[in-house]
């Protein structure tokens, strides 16, 4: 019987035919970008960054790695490791700074700036449920690269900007925001499988997808959504819809991608023809 899960599997046959002619992302060596490391050796190499396995694609002598690095992270030289931890050659990244912008934001409810006790507790648990999901690493020879945007729109958040909301600074903004009619169709990036759904207090109704390898995107703010927990998508699924759900101040989607547990910026990760 044809079924999603065909579809998904047939998805992803097709696209690891042929590794060498898939895309890769942009090699940005910043805090929040991504760098893609050429590394020769003749069968997959197991590749780590702070303890932290990093994605491998490619074939016998061409194989790359694509790690993400945290928008934390100090710019200067850091080492990705290959081979097995304790047996590990080492290969040095250096990391260039960034100058992000700063963001000004004006919302309602203050609750959304400074989260009452109980709200504090519902925050803690939702962030380890969230983190749990970047940090699990699904087997999977070659994860699609070449994401797709989910939605169109206009840009109106990009990656990185240093966000004020109602004079208070808070976290970096580890997205970006699209904006689109609330009910506007949200498509999957690319392939994958559903890890989490769950309306959180600031995300608001979200879905996140595995894409294998610890490619994760994360998709906030919806209105509603029509996926399910363990279910396989290929790219293009529609996965719920716009909304303002959440710490949200008009309706948009919050498009997040994660490598290696690092937030990175989405748009490195677009195929030529989103760009």
């Amino acid at each position: 019987m044809w079924t999603r899960n065909s579809a998904f599997l047939l998805a992803i046959a097709f696209t690891t035919a042929t590794p060498s002619a898939r895309g890769l992302p942009v090699d940005d060596r910043v805090p929040g970008g991504i760098a893609v490391i050429p590394i020769g050796d003749m069968t997959r190499p197991e590749v780590y960054l702070e303890q932290q396995r990093v994605l491998v694609v490619g074939s016998p002598g061409r194989w790359h790695a694509v790690a993400g690095i945290g928008l934390d992270v100090t710019p200067g030289e850091i080492s990705l490791q290959v081979g097995k931890p304790g047996a590990a050659r080492r290969i040095p990244l250096k990391v260039l700074p960034r100058d992000y912008p700063t963001q000004h934001i004006q919302i309602q409810d203050q609750r959304k700036v400074e989260p009452l006790p109980g709200d504090l507790q519902r925050i803690e648990l939702e962030t380890a449920r969230m983190a749990a999901v970047k940090a699990h690493w699904t087997e999977l020879e070659d994860p699609a690269l070449d994401l797709r945007q989910p939605v169109a729109g206009e840009i109106s958040g990009n990656f990185g900007l240093r966000r004020i909301y109602n004079g208070q600074p808070r976290q970096p903004h580890g997205g970006m925001d699209i904006v689109a009619p609330k009910g506007t169709t949200v498509t999957a990036a690319a392939a994958g499988r559903v890890a989490l759904v769950g309306d959180f207090f600031f995300n608001g109704i979200t879905v996140i997808i595995d894409h294998g390898q610890q490619l994760v995107t994360m998709y906030c703010h919806l209105d509603r959504v029509q996926v399910k927990p363990g279910e396989a998508l290929v790219a293009g699924t529609p996965i719920g819809a716009v909304g303002q759900t959440g710490r949200a101040t008009g309706p948009h989607l919050h498009w997040g991608a994660y490598l290696n547990g690092a937030a990175v910026n989405p748009a490195l990760l677009l195929g030529a023809t989103s760009r």
